[in-house]
C-alpha cells in the first residue's frame, strides 16, 4: 500500500531542493564573478575605461629632404580621417554613409569586420578634404562615437620629378609592423615605402607623441588627462642637385631610359633618373585601385627604378674595360696592329664589325669603336681575365644604394665557371668574342655603369655611391693597383672618342669642357638590321658614358635610353647637356643653368659627326 505524505513533509522538500537551487545559483554566479574580476578583470576594467578615456596618437612631423642646395623636394601635410569609437551600437549607417559620401555596404564591411574591438577606434574613410572635414564636424553630434582623427603624410613639390629618387609614403605592411623594433609604428603610420623616404625613413620618422583625453559617450573631448610631446624626426640633404635632374630628365625627350650622374671623387649621386616616371603624390592619401592597376600593367613599367633593377648589355662601353684588361696583362701594346676587313670567321660563323676599318691600333679602336680589334683582344685574354677585371670596376656587382625600396639587380659578367654552373656546358670562344664588345651573356646596370666611367676617368679611384651630400662612409676609397700609362692610353682614346674626327661621340663635343666618353648600341636583336627598319620594341638600345673635365673628372655620367638605337645620337647629346648644366653651375654657382636650359656649343661638330655606331 503506498505511502502518504502530509503537508509538513511536502513543505521540508520543497525548501530544500530551493535551498539546493539557490546555493547552485550562488555557485555559478562566484563563478561569473570569479571569471570577470580575475580571469579577464584587467580586460573588462580596459573596456570601461575606454568609454571614457581615449588615447589619441599624436603623429610626429617627418623631416624634410633637402637636395644638396638645400631646396626642399617635400613638405608635410596634414591627412585626416573618420572613425567610430570601439562599443558604440546602433549606428544610423545610411545617414552615416550619406555623411561620409561612401556606400554604405562598405561602411556596413568596415564596421563588422572590427565589431569585437573593444579598444581601438574604426577608419571608416581616410584622405578627408578640409571640405569633408568642416562638413562632418558640423553634424558629428547626430552621430555618438564619430570622431576626426589627424595623421601626418607629404606633399611632393616636383611631382614626377625625381620620384625614384625621393619616393614616397604608405602605411606599413604586415612585415613592417612585425619587424620595425622602434614600437613607435602603427597600422594607419606613414612610413617610408619608397626611394630616399624608405632608406632614410627611421632617420625621417622621429618619435609619435601620445594624448589621453576624457570623452563622453558621444566621443566629445572633456579634459587632457596627459600629453607627451612628438618628436619631429631629423632633416636629410640628398645630394642630387633637382637643376640638374630636371635638365636630365627633360633631355630624354619622353624616351624611356635611365641616367646615372655622379662625382668621381666623394661617390655623391647629382642625379638619377628613370624613366617613364610616376607621381608621388598619387600615394599620399593611399593610391586608388584604378590608379594602381593603371600604373602596374603599363608595359613600360613606371615603378621599375631601370637605374638599379635593370640590366642592359652594354655594347662598346665595355670595350675600354677590355683595352684596360689587354694593356694591363701584356696581351697588347699600344701599337698592336690588327687588320679589319668589316668581319671575322670562326668555324662557320661570321662575326661582324660595323664597317671596314683597315689596319687599326689601339687608339683608333677605341675612337673609331673598332669590334674586330676586340674580338682579338678577347681571344688574347680569354673570358676569365676579362671577368676579373669587370669585377674589379665594380660589374656585376651590388652598389648598395637601396632606393628602390627592394632589392637591387646586378649585371652578368660571365666566366668559364659561371657558365658551366648555370649551363653546365663548356665555354667556347665564339662566345668570348660577343663578351669583348659588350654582347652575348654580358649585361650590366646604368648606375654600374656610371660607376665604371668614375673609376677610370679618375684613374682607378674606386668610390662608394651615396645618396646623402657629405656621403656616409668617411673610410678612404681604395685604389686600383694598374698602371699609369695604362689609364692614360685609354683615356686618350675616350678623349678621341668625342674630340676626334671620326669618333662615334661627337654628338658630345662641347666648348664649355672636354668631354670623353665611349657609345654603345646593344643589340635587341641578332643580325645586322638597320634598326630604323625595325618595331620600337625590337631597335637597339643606345648608351654612352662620359667623363668631363679630361684631366680631374668632377662629373661621371651614364645614359641609356632603351630601343634609341645609336649610342652617339641618342643617349651621347643628353650627357652632353647634364655635364654642361652641371660645369655651367659649378663654375658660376650665383648663376644656375635654367632647368631644360639648352647649349648651343658643338651643334655644328653635331651635325658633322653623327654616329654611325656604338
Amino acid at each position: 500500500m503506498a505511502r502518504k505524505y502530509n503537508d509538513r513533509e511536502y513543505s521540508d522538500k520543497f525548501i530544500n531542493a530551493g535551498l539546493y537551487l539557490l546555493i547552485a545559483v550562488f555557485f555559478l554566479m562566484c563563478l561569473r564573478l570569479y571569471q570577470m574580476q580575475i580571469l579577464k578583470g584587467s580586460e573588462y576594467r580596459d573596456a570601461a575605461d575606454s568609454n571614457r578615456v581615449r588615447v589619441m596618437m599624436l603623429p610626429a612631423p617627418r623631416g624634410i629632404i633637402y637636395d644638396r642646395n638645400g631646396v626642399p623636394l617635400v613638405k608635410n601635410k596634414p591627412y585626416y580621417y573618420a572613425s567610430i569609437m570601439p562599443g558604440i551600437k546602433d549606428v544610423d549607417t545610411k545617414g552615416l554613409a550619406a555623411l561620409l559620401d561612401m556606400d554604405e555596404k562598405k561602411l556596413l564591411q568596415k564596421l563588422k569586420k572590427d565589431a569585437k574591438n573593444l579598444f581601438d577606434t574604426t577608419i571608416i574613410k581616410e584622405g578627408l578634404s578640409f571640405g569633408d572635414v568642416a562638413r562632418i564636424e558640423a553634424r558629428r553630434s547626430e552621430f555618438p562615437g564619430l570622431m576626426i582623427e589627424t595623421s601626418i603624410t607629404r606633399k611632393y613639390v616636383y611631382g614626377n620629378l625625381g620620384a625614384h629618387v625621393i619616393g614616397y609614403l604608405g602605411k606599413p605592411k604586415k612585415s613592417q609592423l612585425d619587424t620595425d623594433d622602434s614600437n613607435d609604428i602603427t597600422p594607419e603610420t606613414f612610413i617610408g615605402q619608397w626611394g630616399s623616404e624608405y632608406v632614410y625613413d627611421k632617420t625621417l620618422r622621429g618619435t609619435a607623441g601620445k594624448q589621453i583625453i576624457e570623452v563622453d559617450a558621444l566621443g566629445r573631448q572633456l579634459k587632457v588627462l596627459d600629453y607627451m610631446q612628438p618628436e619631429t624626426g631629423s632633416d636629410v640633404s640628398l645630394s642630387i642637385d633637382i637643376n640638374l635632374q630636371k635638365v636630365a630628365e627633360e633631355s630624354f625627350s619622353d624616351k624611356t631610359g635611365s641616367l646615372v650622374a655622379i662625382d668621381p671623387n666623394t661617390g655623391e649621386v647629382l642625379a638619377l633618373v628613370s624613366l617613364p616616371s610616376f607621381d608621388p603624390n598619387d600615394f599620399v592619401m593611399g593610391i586608388d585601385s584604378e590608379k594602381w592597376m593603371t600604373l602596374n600593367k603599363d608595359k613600360k613599367h613606371p615603378l621599375m627604378n631601370r637605374a638599379l633593377q635593370s640590366a642592359y648589355p652594354p655594347g662598346s662601353i665595355f670595350k675600354p674595360l677590355v683595352a684596360i684588361a689587354g694593356l694591363e696583362e701584356g696581351v697588347i701594346t699600344p701599337d698592336t696592329n690588327v687588320f679589319c676587313r668589316g668581319q671575322i670567321e670562326y668555324g662557320k660563323w661570321s662575326f661582324g664589325c660595323w664597317k671596314h676599318h683597315g689596319n687599326v691600333q689601339l687608339h683608333r679602336a677605341i675612337v673609331e669603336s673598332c669590334d674586330v680589334f676586340f674580338y682579338e683582344v678577347g681571344k688574347r685574354l680569354g673570358i676569365d681575365r676579362i671577368a676579373k677585371y669587370a669585377g674589379m670596376f665594380g660589374l656585376g656587382k651590388a652598389t648598395g644604394l637601396g632606393l628602390s625600396g627592394s632589392q637591387e639587380r646586378v649585371g652578368t659578367i660571365p666566366s668559364t665557371g659561371w657558365k658551366l654552373k648555370r649551363f653546365r656546358k663548356p665555354w667556347f670562344l665564339g662566345e668570348t668574342f660577343n663578351s669583348s664588345i659588350g654582347q652575348g651573356y654580358v649585361a650590366i646596370t646604368p648606375i654600374e655603369a656610371a660607376l665604371m666611367a668614375s673609376i677610370i676617368g679618375n684613374e682607378g679611384k674606386k668610390i662608394k655611391v651615396t645618396m646623402l651630400k657629405g656621403g656616409e662612409d668617411k673610410a678612404r676609397p681604395d685604389q686600383l693597383n694598374l698602371k699609369h700609362d695604362t689609364f692614360s692610353l685609354v683615356k686618350q682614346g675616350l678623349y678621341g672618342v668625342v674630340n676626334e674626327r671620326g669618333g662615334t661621340g661627337g654628338a658630345a663635343r662641347s666648348t664649355i669642357t672636354e668631354i670623353s666618353g665611349k657609345t654603345g648600341t646593344a643589340q635587341v636583336v641578332h643580325g645586322r638590321i638597320k634598326t630604323e627598319r625595325l618595331k620600337e620594341e625590337l631597335r637597339d638600345h643606345a648608351w654612352f658614358f662620359a667623363f668631363a673635365p679630361q684631366k680631374n673628372p668632377q662629373i661621371a655620367v651614364a645614359v641609356l635610353v632603351e630601343h634609341g638605337g645609336h649610342g652617339g645620337s641618342a643617349a651621347a647629346p643628353i650627357a652632353k647637356k647634364v655635364i654642361e648644366t652641371f660645369m655651367t653651375s659649378k663654375n658660376n654657382p650665383g648663376n644656375k643653368a635654367s632647368p631644360g636650359g639648352n647649349s648651343d656649343s658643338g651643334n655644328k661638330a653635331n651635325s658633322a659627326n653623327k654616329a654611325n655606331s656604338g
